[in-house]
């Protein structure tokens, strides 16, 4: 909706609440939420402020020292949330309220953060634009259903939980029908909120679905990406369900990938230019080199969290090599479409990343690669889980780290404070984990060692 659209509604009475959202690192919606009389009087214009410790937190809001950008020497000052009107639309989860992401801006020089996410992907976009493309994208999210609250799976310790569904649902209308009461409310939903649908279908796993929303331009659908996500989890509290988009959790079952689909387009969105008349063009091929080229350096982008690499296991419909071929899901890259259709399907990155900073790294390395002419490796054809001579995705996110860190192409394309930021951020990572008693440890050693 528009802001004289807004204003009418707040006027009407049917919009009496707006939240006012960006994201972390981890790609959480954080803000405020807004009597809307007083938003249309002061922050549609003003926006708001918040903490700048919001980009120096782990997931359970602790600062974590070590980073540049904010400290507790520096005191934790404000920044500056400037709503994107573009963005603004209704909560179609929940009622009478509305929604709009902001750009994080320094509140005295008025620049851009340099770390917030959603600056980092505008980067890479403008970049594309400079070389005269536009590029489209689309997000396939998985993720699984349970029968138990958010409260009680919590109680539960998150083990134990009673899946939606209790055979395997892919494809499956019969297991959909049974989750129809939260994933037809998502599809409604998300139709309100202004995010085009396409479809929901069941996935791999036992109470495992997917739902897709529309194509669209890579910065509105790293936008809709993060809205859907929230506003799912908004719903599934509000139907007494729960939902999770990690990206592993249960060894037992497929984990929750969120293939990402790219195509670059002429400046002005109306032409595909991974095609010419001869077929597949040069611009294609040297952006899949660059993506291919770069993917390794880069993963702490797709991957960010120690649960991520679990995902990545033979035959388990997640990709563990990097190959490329044409509509074969075991390969990490996947070409599919044909004419104005074709595009580039990333199969690595799983339900936990961050839309903009996945979606940065895809733009940055295939750009890359069409100024720098890289050449993809020959089409796989073939079981690329049983091709060992294939180059393998990192095995750990401290091995994703050591790469980012040591990168060229990282801090050639992010910058210098990019690449510190977000390597202290996967290193924080790193040290939680290792400084946390699993329940694996647990049961394999408590008795027997």
């Amino acid at each position: 909706m528009t802001g004289d659209e807004l204003i009418e509604l707040v006027g009407s009475g049917e919009i009496n609440t707006v939240m006012v959202a960006f994201t972390d690192h981890y790609g959480r919606l954080m803000g405020k939420r807004f009597d809307a009389e007083f938003f249309i009087e002061d922050g549609l214009a003003n926006g708001t402020h918040a903490c700048n410790y919001l980009l120096t937190t782990d997931m359970e809001m602790e600062p974590v020292s070590g980073y540049s950008y904010a400290n507790w020497e520096g005191g934790y000052g404000d920044f500056h949330l400037v709503p994107d009107l573009s963005t603004l639309g209704r909560a179609g989860w929940t009622e009478n309220a509305a929604l709009v992401l902001c750009d994080v801006v320094n509140t005295n020089t008025h620049v851009p953060v340099a770390v917030a996410p959603r600056t980092i992907l505008k980067q890479q976009v403008a970049k594309a634009a400079s070389l005269g493309f536009e590029a489209q994208a689309a997000s396939e999210l998985e993720f699984f259903i349970y029968s138990d609250t958010y409260r009680e799976a919590h109680e539960l310790g998150y083990s134990n939980l009673k899946s939606a569904g209790w055979y395997i649902d892919d494809y499956h209308l019969l297991q959909g029908s049974r989750v129809e009461s939260y994933v037809g409310a998502a599809r409604r939903a998300l139709r309100t909120s202004g995010i085009p649908v396409e479809n929901s279908k069941g996935e791999a796993g036992r109470g495992q679905h997917e739902l897709n929303i529309r194509y669209a331009e890579v910065q509105t659908m790293a936008d809709r990406h993060v809205v859907m996500k929230h506003g799912m989890k908004e719903l599934a509290d509000k139907l007494e369900v729960s939902v999770t988009f990690m990206a592993k959790p249960s060894t037992a079952e497929a984990g929750n990938s969120c293939h990402i689909h790219l195509s670059l387009w002429d400046a002005a969105g109306d032409r595909n230019v991974f095609v010419d008349d001869a077929g597949r063009s040069d611009i294609f091929r040297w952006f899949l080199g660059g993506w291919m080229t770069h993917m390794q350096d880069l993963m702490i982008c797709y991957a960010p969290t120690i649960n991520s690499y679990k995902r990545f296991r033979e035959a388990s419909w997640a990709p563990t090599r990097l190959a490329w071929s044409e509509d074969n899901r075991t390969a990490g890259f996947r070409v599919v479409g044909h004419g104005s259709s074709t595009r580039i399907e990333c199969r690595i990155p799983g339900g936990d990343c961050n839309p903009y900073l996945a979606y940065a790294a895809a733009l940055a390395s295939g750009l890359d690669g069409i100024e720098q002419r890289i050449e993809p490796p020959t089409e796989f054809k073939g079981d690329a889980y049983s091709a060992a001579d294939l180059p393998r995705v990192p095995a750990t996110l401290e091995e994703a780290l050591a790469n980012f860190r040591a990168s060229d192409i990282a801090e050639r394309v992010f910058g210098p404070e990019v690449v510190e930021h977000y390597s202290r951020f996967a290193e924080a990572e790193v040290d939680a984990f290792h400084s946390a008693v699993t329940d694996w440890e647990q049961r394999r050693y408590f008795e027997q060692i």
